[in-house]
């Protein structure tokens, strides 16, 4: 994935549009109208590899380069139109409110899930000792085979990216719009955001008994860039590309409170969304 490439290219189009994007105003009777939405709709997230440091009492050692996908839910009508298992499913909601007609500010929840590729060649840096496993030693940058009695890590109970974003909306058809009474419009939207990481993490490492609560591990940022279709001035679709940068400098691991771990990494995200503006 060229994950840096994309990224450059959401920067320049957000600026850019940002600079120079205009539209015919709107009467100040349209402009009180339709302040606040809501959205939901569904994704697929795609990570780069990272290094996962992970410390306890009785190691302290690095798996390096790790590879990790996504695990989006099977479509079933069962699942996906059930109220509730709404959120089973990789699955992004927020609400959000106009400051004018070109800018908003949301909070949203994007509900990702992060599952680390099981039994793939890494390498160790560290120590691990007394434990009843066959990893016991010091490690620099050693060759392994990541293996379920040494590690599964997931966040598939949410990599849940709890985001405020400053968000931009430019309509492409403004004259298309007038012409229909703005029964149907097309609009661009950027946006910049910034969160924090409240996973629920499933981790079975060195054989400890895991822990599997919710804990707030560090922060995000992101940028997004879509296109929405308003359909009735109301309702619309859209569909958009986020991307951005996680740092979890405090992931709980295992049932023991000294027990954690820590990661960064990059995320490219697509996302098709529906909402409603009241």
């Amino acid at each position: 994935m060229h994950y840096k490439n994309i990224l450059s290219l959401m920067i320049c189009l957000c600026c850019a549009t940002i600079i120079v994007g205009q539209t015919p105003n709107l009467t100040k009777k349209h402009e009180k109208k339709n302040r606040f939405y809501f959205y939901w709709g569904y994704n697929r997230g795609y990570f780069t590899k990272s290094d996962l440091h992970l410390t306890g009492e009785n190691y302290d050692f690095t798996l390096h380069h790790l590879a990790a996908k996504d695990r989006q839910t099977p479509f079933s009508a069962k699942v996906y139109f059930n109220p509730s298992k709404l959120t089973i499913p990789q699955c992004n909601y927020g609400i959000g409110f106009f400051i004018n007609k070109h800018y908003s500010v949301s909070l949203a929840v994007d509900h990702m899930k992060y599952v680390m590729v099981q039994d793939q060649s890494s390498t160790i840096s560290g120590t691990i000792t007394g434990t009843d496993t066959p990893y016991n030693g010091s490690f620099d940058h050693a060759p392994i085979n990541v293996k379920d009695d040494l590690l599964i890590f997931e966040h598939t109970d949410g990599l849940n990216y709890i985001v405020a974003e400053l968000n931009r909306s430019d309509n492409l058809l403004p004259l298309f719009s007038k012409y229909n009474g703005n029964k149907i419009a097309v609009h661009l939207t950027e946006g910049v955001g910034i969160g924090g990481l409240f996973p629920r993490t499933n981790a079975t490492l060195l054989s400890k008994e895991r822990h599997d609560d919710y804990h707030l591990s560090g922060y995000g940022l992101s940028l997004k860039i879509g296109l929405d279709v308003t359909l009735c001035r109301h309702f619309f679709i859209a569909a958009n590309l986020k991307a951005g940068f996680i740092h979890m400098p405090d992931i709980r691991t295992t049932a023991s409170g000294s027990d954690r771990g820590s990661q960064k990494f990059g995320f490219l995200q697509d996302n098709v969304v529906v909402g409603f503006r009241f």
